[in-house]
């Protein structure tokens, strides 16, 4: 994965402005000297301070407060507004004052939270992947081809993961409607990729960076010298049945793109993610994909006055496009942390700038967006069907599992490859794995039950990802890091889910009958 006490703010008034009745009749008394940040027989506001970092924050304001309020009080703090949504309430601002947090929560007639997006300065202008890329070969590529039977892509042999989900067979049935659009919340996606470009909807994508969406022509693409995260997360949702490459798990949808990383770090900050969440809902897309975490914090303490305002922002966003008829899937993470035990080692946060360790709670340290309300968690699992060594879990918490690759769980494929195949910028295929894999796969099934059930709500289709899964009991072994085989010791499982599985292993087969 990828992977900031006062009251209220108060005017001088003039010494001379306070005393004019009685000097009215005293016209020998000299006029007071202006108080320092007047000019004489003028008072002004002091300025704020401008000398700290440029940062960028997320105000969530209160049921009554009117957004045209809140941007003045921003303009008065030393902000300035860069966007704002009315629908939840939101304003983001950039400011360079430091106390501008503090000055606005002191403000409680106004806002519920205010928060600093990030820890480090804005420049001048991470992600739930296990490891780096590793390119198809040629002489992979070659094998899988002569594998390759009737009805088969191209690359289709060394697609394990399609089959342990039973996406093949749903193929001949239903591939999925054109009328249902999965939006990658991510680093971009190259739309020119023959396996991505027919089934691509570009007025559905856009670049959130930022916080404002650029819909101009190619934005929503990665970066020349950025990440391939978000092309590769495309491939598997909706790569095309057209006698090239893959397929993906929902070949018939169409796949948006709404780029929220940054340049040169690929850091996904709240601003541009919460652009993101609003454009897709405004958008008509009905699913969105994100295999992420908001920078700079792996876990979002609400005793934190800034982590808490993320949440709060996040939070809104991702409610307003659910009920907007967007259902959100998100990657439970790569730390092989337990989400529901009491306390975690946080090593990592903030990773704008420079970690300091912590122990948290994360039934009140949220990891966003995996962690929120009505957003469908999803957990790794290899060619075996066992968890993936890297995959984050915990009972209750995960509600579905997927594949996404386990270097030590080798499949009987052509490449004998256990990481998942997928499209890369500039045309060509590769292997990733982790979380970010996985979330895709349910991505692409709830794509194909939004096609069979058109009329099916957000919290339906989380229901029948949910009853569709293939139950999977916990493991008595599971592979570590080092690709030894060690005691299941961490699975729950209580009222029909497990740690480590949730309701189970996606169906694809399933979504479509």
């Amino acid at each position: 994965m990828a992977h900031l006490g006062s009251g209220r703010r108060r005017i001088a008034v003039p010494i001379g402005l306070a005393l004019t009745a009685s000097l009215a009749f005293l016209p020998t008394v000299a006029a007071s000297a202006a108080p320092l940040g007047t000019t004489a027989g003028t008072a002004t506001a002091a300025k704020p301070d401008t000398t700290g970092p440029k940062l960028s924050y997320v105000a969530n304001l209160n049921t009554y407060a009117t957004v045209q309020a809140a941007k003045k009080a921003v303009e008065r703090a030393g902000g300035t507004v860069v966007t704002s949504y009315e629908q939840i309430g939101v304003v983001v601002a950039h400011s360079q004052n430091p106390d501008f947090a503090k000055q606005l929560r002191a403000q409680r007639g106004l806002f519920v939270s205010v928060g600093a997006t990030r820890t480090a300065p804005l420049q001048t202008v991470a992600t739930t992947e296990e490891g780096t890329t590793q390119k198809l070969s040629a002489a992979d590529a070659a094998k899988a081809t002569a594998a390759a039977t009737d009805g088969q892509e191209p690359l289709e042999p060394n697609q394990w993961d399609l089959r342990a989900i039973r996406a093949d067979q749903a193929h001949k049935i239903n591939d999925g409607s054109p009328d249902v659009t999965v939006g990658v919340i991510d680093t971009g996606v190259d739309d020119t990729h023959p396996d991505l470009a027919a089934n691509f909807s570009k007025g559905q994508s856009a670049n959130c960076v930022g916080g404002i969406a650029d819909t101009t022509d190619g934005a929503w693409r990665p970066y020349p010298d950025g990440s391939d995260h978000g092309t590769h997360v495309a491939g598997t949702i909706a790569a095309a049945r057209n006698g090239i490459g893959i397929s993906g798990v929902a070949p018939g949808v169409k796949v948006a793109a709404i780029k929220v990383s940054e340049p040169g770090t690929s850091l996904f900050f709240t601003e541009a993610v919460v652009c993101g969440f609003m454009f897709a809902a405004e958008k008509g897309i009905e699913v969105t994909n994100n295999s992420y975490y908001v920078d700079p914090w792996l876990y979002n303490c609400k005793a934190d006055d800034d982590q808490k305002a993320l949440v709060e922002a996040l939070g809104r966003a991702t409610k307003y496009a659910e009920r907007k008829g967007v259902l959100s899937v998100a990657s439970a993470g790569n730390s092989n942390h337990d989400l529901a035990s009491n306390a975690i080692v946080d090593d990592t946060s903030p990773d704008d700038g420079t970690p300091v360790p912590r122990t948290i709670d994360p039934h009140v340290c949220l990891d966003i967006p995996t962690q929120l309300p009505g957003v469908v968690t999803v957990s790794a699992t290899g060619d075996q069907g066992i968890r993936s060594y890297y995959s984050s879990f915990g009972l209750g918490v995960v509600d579905v599992a997927a594949p996404g690759g386990d270097k030590w769980q080798i499949p009987a494929t052509p490449d004998a490859n256990g990481r998942v195949l997928s499209t890369l910028p500039g045309g060509g295929y590769g292997y990733k794995q982790g979380t970010s894999m996985a979330g895709p796969h349910v991505a692409g099934v709830a794509a194909l039950l939004k096609s069979a059930h058109p009329n099916a709500t957000p919290s339906q289709l989380q229901a029948m990802l949910k009853a569709q899964a293939t139950k999977a009991a916990c493991p008595e072994k599971l592979y570590d890091a080092t690709g030894a085989l060690v005691d299941a010791t961490t699975c729950q499982s209580k009222w029909g889910q497990t740690g480590y599985y949730g309701y189970g292993v996606v169906d694809a087969l399933k979504a479509v009958k």
